[in-house]
């Protein structure tokens, strides 16, 4: 797959079949899982190939499985290369310290202690993304501060937090809320009860809302996210810090048990997952992640209910279609072209072309 993220030329020719005299870098899927890739801050890496003219060079590469761009995460290991005991061990002295600040349960015990707070108190730091008890108020007093922080805002986290604009990593262009409450009203028109949001935190939102705000809707959710700042907003059954890329749950087991139980619930029924990968993401591990997932899924069906499939909407760019489809052959690219973002970088939301392709 090509690392460049930014041209949409690229994304068009790497969604394409031809791909005679291409150049750039392309994912290798580990055909070996008795060989454990390395580990990056974000999780195990993948490994990537160079190709030129269509023509695969000889040596491989480890790289981080989330972030394009070096400046980002700055892991590079060669295939075969050989690393010292102190190598390895400044490698996870360095994984360590780029964890977040706070761990899950910390992020619970505080969130408990912010909703007791009274409104006067409530504060958000803009400077540090961070909800601030009475106590962090100091460390803070010279950083842009947000007070009075209603349950209400509590409740929208997207709309609190600044969006995370580098688009070769994270590419946060949250659905608009007509989206979203057109995906809700969907789904549960659908029949669904459940819904796994890999990626999508503002359709997370809209479905909690509901489900708390006295309407009708008996749908319930959880979202697997990489951005880790939504730690600070829900309790370990509502979020898990989650690299899509990787399949790696950042909380360990724990994290990962939360996402099997939801999954399996009431023996798999009523429930779908939809997803939205970052702009030009690649399409390759996503695909070998998703059927992770499904399996997970699948673990608790009955043996005669093992040819039955997870649903699923899948929110991409049309031009992967061929793609996705060499991987989930029974995807379908349906015509709905109406899905909206709020793109960080404009001032109001903008209407771009996506489509929905769910397994049938």
């Amino acid at each position: 797959m090509a690392t460049s993220r930014d041209r949409l030329g690229t994304l068009e020719a790497e969604g394409s079949s031809g791909r005679q005299g291409y150049s750039g870098v392309e994912v290798v899927l580990s055909s070996d899982p008795a060989t454990p890739a390395p580990l990056c801050p974000h999780g195990p890496t993948l490994m990537f190939v160079k190709v030129n003219q269509g023509k695969e060079e000889t040596r491989r590469f480890y790289a981080c499985s989330a972030c394009r761009d070096r400046k980002d995460c700055s892991f590079f290991q060669w295939e075969d290369e050989k690393l010292s005991g102190a190598r390895l061990a400044a490698r996870e002295a360095h994984n360590r310290s780029c964890q977040p600040p706070l761990s899950r349960s910390q992020c619970v015990e505080r969130y408990l202690k912010f909703i007791e707070l009274p409104l006067s108190q409530r504060k958000f730091c803009q400077s540090c993304q961070q909800l601030l008890l009475p106590d962090d108020e100091e460390k803070h007093h010279e950083h842009q501060v947000v007070g009075d922080v209603s349950i209400t805002q509590l409740k929208r986290p997207s709309k609190l937090l600044y969006p995370l604009e580098n688009k070769k990593t994270n590419a946060q262009y949250l659905f608009a809320d007509r989206s979203c409450l057109f995906l809700v009203d969907l789904l549960s028109n659908l029949g669904f009860r459940r819904v796994l949001c890999v990626g999508t935190p503002r359709l997370h939102e809209l479905i909690r809302l509901k489900e708390s705000g006295g309407t009708k809707s008996n749908i319930r959710s959880l979202l697997l996210d990489i951005d880790f700042r939504y730690s600070q907003f829900y309790m370990e059954d509502s979020f898990c810090h989650y690299n899509m890329f990787n399949h790696h749950f950042f909380d360990g087991k724990a994290a990962l048990e939360v996402c099997k139980t939801f999954l399996q619930e009431d023996k798999g029924e009523g429930v779908i997952m939809v997803t939205d990968p970052p702009f030009g993401g690649l399409v390759e591990p996503l695909a070998v992640t998703f059927k992770k997932l499904i399996a997970m899924w699948k673990e608790g069906h009955s043996q005669d209910n093992s040819q039955k499939e997870l649903p699923i909407f899948w929110i991409f760019p049309y031009f992967f279609e061929s793609r996705i489809c060499q991987f989930f052959p029974s995807f379908c690219m349906l015509d709905y072209q109406g899905i909206q973002f709020s793109v960080a970088y404009l001032k109001d939301a903008s209407t771009v072309i996506w489509t929905l392709a769910m397994q049938r």
